[in-house]
């Protein structure tokens, strides 16, 4: 009886140790899996953080276009980081939006007036703006065509019946070649003839179409094209001189990624590009 008392006695307490020993187990093990979900949770965060991309927007005149995808793909390929989102239009329309609060971070504009008003009503540090190039007014007509335009004055031919410029008021192309056409005394007679665009890149669609016989563009705007041509350089000294100044918003949200790319649009890897796609470089 004593012997049978002591082996169950011996049997509970094995048993005992067994499921202690289990247990501890198990809670090293739920130690451990907690521990390592804690560790892939906060590695996960980590490497979140890492991979969070910084878009910046880019307000930039719409004759950079070509050139600045360019610089785009340039860039973003040593940039892991950054992705750039260009607005393109008419410098005038652009300021317009800086000045109403439209998210922006940089403003390349092909006119110093556009940015000048900038940054007198302080929405554009003067430190951090200065003339990055310089371009040419051109007329062009259809690749295929066959007038024969070589200076403003045969724009009053009977054969020329529209005439394309930018708005004015809104694209520095547009003023450029209000000035040239006034300082020639032909503003006012070729009224009827002009047809306006919202950018100077609407201007050349205008002429590639056959919608305008002629149209000013800017001569690196010309140079893109396959369907329109140059038919004369207008005389430089009729309109003021093409600067394209860029600058940083001051509202931007992300001023270190700005600066770089500010700093970036003024290494010589972008100046070649730009160069390349028929912009003077100033000395």
């Amino acid at each position: 009886m004593h012997k049978l008392i002591k082996s169950s006695t011996v049997f509970v307490l094995v048993i005992s140790i067994i499921l202690l020993l289990s247990g501890c187990g198990t809670k090293q093990q739920l130690d451990s899996n907690v521990g390592s979900a804690g560790q892939n949770g906060s590695s996960s965060q980590t490497s979140s953080k890492t991979a969070e991309t910084i878009e910046l927007t880019i307000s930039a005149a719409a004759s950079l276009t070509d050139a600045l995808k360019e610089i785009q793909h340039s860039y973003e390929s040593t940039h892991t980081g950054i992705k750039l989102n260009f607005n393109f239009g008419g410098s005038g329309a652009l300021e317009k939006q800086i000045e109403q609060g439209a998210p922006s971070d940089l403003f390349l504009s092909a006119s110093t007036k556009n940015m000048r008003s900038l940054v007198d009503q302080q929405l554009i540090d003067t430190k951090k703006q200065k003339t990055w190039l310089t371009n040419e007014l051109v007329a062009v007509i259809p690749a295929d065509g066959t007038m024969n335009i070589a200076s403003v004055s045969d724009l009053t031919k009977k054969e020329v019946k529209k005439v394309a410029i930018g708005i004015p008021e809104s694209v520095p192309a547009g003023n450029y070649a209000q000035e040239a056409l006034t300082k020639a005394k032909l503003w006012d007679t070729l009224q009827n003839k002009l047809v306006q665009a919202k950018d100077v890149r609407q201007v050349l669609q205008y002429v590639e179409t056959g919608n305008a016989d002629v149209g000013f563009v800017y001569k690196t705007d010309a140079l893109t094209s396959q369907k329109a041509k140059i038919a004369f350089e207008v005389d430089p000294t009729t309109y003021s001189p093409v600067e394209y100044p860029i600058g940083i918003v001051k509202a931007t949200k992300h001023i270190q990624e700005a600066e770089d790319f500010y700093a970036y649009l003024q290494s010589q890897e972008s100046l070649n590009i730009m160069a390349k796609s028929g912009f003077t470089i100033p000395k």
